[in-house]
């Protein structure tokens, strides 16, 4: 959503106080590094009715709150132009189509001015790589949702394999999680008659064959977890009725999912079963023709990537002492799949982790031949490429740009091309092929420059956290940036997940930001990747003050080097980011002019039974245990102060939002609405957790927050 609303990655992924800080010297406030005490959890909630999603007084008070923001925000200046050029930039023809390559095809889902929903579509590699504009087009979303008067958004697709003529189309309702599954023939250019078909629900299917699927839906009582996923899977053939199919695996109630899919190794099937105990545990298993089901025996929290050349690939998310030998968190290791089943530990090592070199956590792509691997080194990204010869992997660098991200786009496994993309904070993405057998070479010309970026300048620094721990920040300057305080500054984080935040192009923020003179800051948190599991483990449940430590140095570090100063620091995140911003907002609100929170986590004591919430527990704790002790004492929602000064926050969500509850952001604005506390809401009917179901919403709600931080930050 990252690089939808803002062309940058992913995703994936919504009182009368004064800018300026307190009547505080700069000095007093960067000594004010510990969390004051929280008041009382609130002893009865009062705002549960907020938590009825389309609830008739829950849906009247948002737009009560949606008409006094959007009457406020639209009528700032920089409203108007700053839309208008982020849907220019969002609709433009020069944007690179995104490969998905399938076969001898290249798919592609587009969206632009003329068709708002987006065009599914497709052309053979090597018109493709001929850098042709003629695309046959498969299914026209905008047409299709007229037809039949819904308001479908694409949520992709899943064709078998070879011939890739038969595939499962995912269609949202308004950008929710939730989907319509439908079988369509893209030879025949249409939906197949009587095909595979499920109601809306979130469910997973995989391919057998042509007549037969796993699948794993809302079947009905029982059927599905505590967090709202499938909790088991059936054979599906067609023509059965699907509440008939035989019952093929079937995990726990509390599990965050289960199910069973087919992967390949060349042109070797495995049917593979798994249940989810918690978010970062699992538990795999081999499903033979007879319906006999044996453990993949590798620690609970590691990560089985498949088999490749007969090898089973697994990373380590700490460190596991096997067969006489310890091997380290972070490493990717292979065995003999066969082998290990039948019991050998002859554990190969692919890659393990140095100092500051790391395995990104999405970071092991293959071709027929080849393992690609994507590593960070200090933020930054580095490629590589491993061969399986002689009974051992051999390993080269892909030869790419320095200095920014890389990102693994596309590749085959029935040849050895593949494509990745190269982006950084000032030069705009470029698309690589990678032919089998060939050079790489640039695929697509880079995406035109949208801002002009002559004069800026982007910097890595390090600062030393509450505890000591040596954390990064990225800062672009603007043109003419003077270190005097002055420069309005942009601040971004999510810290969780083990998800990485890397230098990235953001035409969004290059023109709303640098180019009108803000510095933007990207913070590598910990609760991140950016430095392997333990960079993410050092932030989970009890130690998850820990991001937010990080955070509140960095802010401080931009003030102390005269960047900027608290009433021109302004801070954004979403999701998990949106928990943070809205901890920022209680832990430390002296140090912030602006704070956007997008799509938030924000009442830490109900999480757990709003929407996926209870799949969270592993990150954040179980709020009904004695974790609630140290949940408490961060939770946005029940850390408000009517006394405090809060600066004046934006919220932001989705009706549609069917993971994150749109209840977090809304009854933490009428608690603060309650106290008296000045602030902004808006809560956008569609668009799910991105926040925003088109290019035309994007455009808007990128200009809403953009007009919003200038006007909080400038002078």
């Amino acid at each position: 959503m990252w690089k939808l609303l803002a062309l940058a990655a992913a995703l994936l992924t919504m009182t009368a106080c004064s800018n300026e800080a307190p009547n505080a010297g700069e000095a007093e406030i960067l000594a004010e590094s510990e969390v004051e005490p929280s008041p009382p959890a609130l002893a009865e909630d009062p705002y549960l009715w907020l938590e009825e999603v389309e609830g008739e007084r829950a849906l009247s008070w948002v737009e009560d709150q949606n008409t006094a923001s959007l009457g406020y925000l639209e009528a700032l200046p920089p409203f108007q132009p700053l839309f208008e050029r982020n849907l220019e930039i969002y609709n433009s023809d020069e944007r690179i189509p995104r490969p998905g390559l399938r076969g001898g095809h290249v798919f592609n889902f587009w969206k632009d001015a003329d068709h708002t929903r987006g065009l599914w579509r497709r052309m053979t590699l090597e018109r493709y790589l001929a850098r042709s504009a003629e695309w046959e087009i498969l299914l026209d979303i905008d047409a299709l949702a007229e037809a039949e008067g819904e308001d479908w958004v694409w949520k992709g697709s899943s064709c078998l394999r070879p011939e890739y003529r038969l595939c499962l189309v995912n269609l949202s309702r308004g950008g929710a999680d939730a989907t319509v599954v439908r079988e369509f023939d893209v030879e025949a250019g249409d939906f197949v008659a009587d095909g595979f078909y499920l109601p809306e629900a979130k469910s997973s299917l995989s391919w057998l064959d042509e007549n037969t699927v796993f699948v794993g839906t809302d079947f009905g009582d029982g059927s599905l977890t505590e967090s709202g996923y499938p909790r088991l899977s059936r054979l599906w053939r067609r023509g059965e009725a699907v509440e008939n199919a035989p019952v093929v695996f079937e995990g726990e109630t509390t599990d965050v999912s289960a199910g069973a899919y087919r992967t390949w190794d060349g042109d070797v099937p495995y049917d593979i079963a798994y249940r989810t105990p918690g978010f970062f545990t699992r538990h795999s298993f081999l499903l033979d023709d007879g319906g006999e089901r044996r453990r993949i025996e590798i620690p609970d929290d590691a990560v089985f990537r498949g088999v490749h050349k007969g090898q089973m690939l697994v990373s380590l998310r700490s460190d596991w002492d096997v067969a006489g030998k310890t091997f380290l968190q972070g490493s990717l290791l292979s065995v003999d799949f066969n082998r290990f089943m039948a019991g050998a530990r002859e554990f190969q090592v692919v890659f393990e982790p140095s100092a500051t070199v790391f395995l990104s956590r999405a970071g092991v792509g293959s071709t027929r031949d080849y393992l690609i691997l994507n590593l960070l080194d200090d933020v930054v990204s580095r490629l590589m490429r491993f061969e399986w010869v002689d009974g051992k992997w051999t390993g080269e660098k892909i030869e790419t740009e320095a200095n920014g991200s890389i990102a693994l786009v596309a590749a085959s496994d029935e040849t050895n091309d593949f494509f990745f993309n190269y982006e950084s904070f000032l030069r705009p993405d470029t698309l690589y092929h990678s032919p089998d057998g060939g050079k790489t070479v640039v695929a697509k010309q880079s995406l035109p420059e949208f801002f002009d970026a002559d004069g800026m300048d982007v910097q890595q620094h390090f600062v030393e956290s509450k505890d000591g721990t040596r954390v990064p920040y990225f800062l672009v300057l603007p043109k003419g940036f003077v270190a005097d305080g002055s420069t309005p500054t942009l601040m971004y984080g999510y810290g969780g997940y083990q998800i990485s935040r890397t230098p990235s192009y953001s035409a969004t923020v290059g023109h709303s930001w640098l180019a009108r003179g803000g510095a933007y800051v990207v913070a590598n948190i910990r609760g991140g990747g950016e430095y392997g599991p333990a960079w993410h483990q050092a932030a989970q449940k009890e130690n998850k003050q820990r991001s937010y430590d990080d955070f509140i140095a960095v802010g401080e570090d931009l003030v102390r080097g005269k960047v900027t100063r608290p009433g021109h620091l302004g801070i954004r995140g979403g999701s998990n980011g949106g928990l943070l911003t809205g901890v920022m907002l209680t832990q430390r609100p002296d140090l912030w002019g602006a704070v956007v929170v997008q799509v938030p986590l924000l009442d830490m004591k109900r999480f757990n039974q709003l929407l996926a919430g209870a799949s969270w527990m592993a990150e954040y704790g179980d709020p009904d245990t004695d974790d609630w002790e140290f949940i408490k004492a961060y939770s946005p929602y029940h850390n408000l102060d009517p006394q405090a000064k809060y600066p004046k926050a934006f919220f932001t969500t989705s009706t549609r939002d069917d993971r994150v509850h749109p209840a977090h952001a809304r009854k933490m604005v009428a608690r603060m609405a309650e106290m008296g506390h000045d602030l902004l809401y808006f809560e956008n009917t569609v668009g799910g957790h991105a926040g925003a179901s088109d290019n035309t919403q994007a455009a808007r709600n990128e200009a809403l927050i953009y007009s919003y931080l200038w006007d909080q930050l400038s002078e």
